[in-house]
């Protein structure tokens, strides 16, 4: 198999902030395409084995985009950080929909990604031909919330990969607590970048700023509309067994409301599974496989010349 191009672009925002976008695949590949939003603090890295795999499906091809949201990786940071907000980060999905010609695809969304994914839903549903929720839903747990609150801006500043992957893994082993020290050494490389000789965040400490508000005394009011937006349009959702974001009776809900959802439980992993093992980056797979199946079916084959 030859290898998969990937290359980044660069789309410009409305308000003229620069995005980055991660791409694999041929931009004229045959199969649906797929678009990747990260989680909060989170980058298009978290989606590298996802989308290679995607890209290279020996049976359908498919092009695939990983977004980096304004103030995250290698997009332009916001002079101001009241910006990192949903209506501002949906308008910038949007922007690179249009940039890069994505007329219909399917959205993989982890945690805020899914968030975006359920808004453009009720914005743009002809763009949605399947989604993914990767440990989000209507119903957010506050102690969750609270928990990325303690961290989000304020990790430590490591002097090296290793000291960062042991910061992540006395943070976070609760979490993810079958990670092997390669496993944190790649997280670490995807939290923390160098710069001028030192490891800074791979995004703008500032983003902090969109949890500020956040307080377990009033918790999140439920997401169910923005849920239903997402209507007839083919749906996963994928749980960590130890997520404090997602739990078991939000999924148990968005079952009763829809029979239909496909639901994959990532056991020995938290907020949010990383999407990187052999057998849910499969199952992904066979899902797009079949979004693609329902929307061929929908708007029928092409007719023989």
């Amino acid at each position: 198999m030859s290898a998969i191009r990937t290359h980044d672009v660069f789309v410009t925002a409305p308000d003229g902030l620069r995005l980055h976008v991660r791409e694999y695949g041929e931009r004229i590949a045959p199969g649906l395409p797929v678009v990747c939003l990260p989680g909060l603090a989170r980058t298009a890295d978290d989606f590298e084995r996802l989308g290679l795999a995607l890209a290279s499906d020996p049976d359908r091809p498919r092009r695939v985009l990983a977004l980096d949201y304004r103030g995250r990786g290698l997009s332009g940071y916001d002079p101001n950080p009241e910006n990192y907000a949903i209506p501002v980060e949906l308008a910038d999905v949007v922007a690179v929909l249009t940039a890069r010609a994505v007329a219909s695809a399917v959205f993989i969304g982890t945690s805020r990604g899914g968030l975006l994914t359920m808004a453009l839903a009720a914005l743009r549903p002809g763009a949605i031909a399947g989604a993914v929720l990767n440990d989000i839903g209507p119903v957010i747990e506050p102690q969750g919330l609270m928990r990325i609150k303690g961290y989000v801006g304020k990790l430590p500043q490591p002097r090296s990969f290793a000291e960062g992957a042991e910061i992540l893994r006395r943070l976070f082993s609760a979490q993810f607590p079958r990670l092997s020290e390669t496993e944190w050494l790649a997280s670490a490389h995807r939290t923390w970048r160098e710069q001028k000789g030192g490891l800074v965040l791979s995004y703008d400490p500032r983003l902090a700023q969109a949890l500020a508000d956040l307080d377990p005394a009033n918790p999140l009011p439920p997401l169910w509309p923005q849920f239903d937006a997402l209507g007839r349009i083919p749906l996963m959702v994928i749980r960590g067994a130890l997520s404090d974001i997602l739990s078991a009776a939000t999924v148990a809900a968005m079952q009763a409301r829809r029979s239909d959802i496909m639901v994959l439980e990532i056991p020995d992993q938290g907020h949010a599974p990383l999407l990187a093992e052999p057998d849910p980056i499969a199952r992904i797979a066979a899902f797009v496989a079949q979004c693609e199946t329902k929307q061929l079916d929908m708007i029928g084959e092409p007719a023989e010349p």
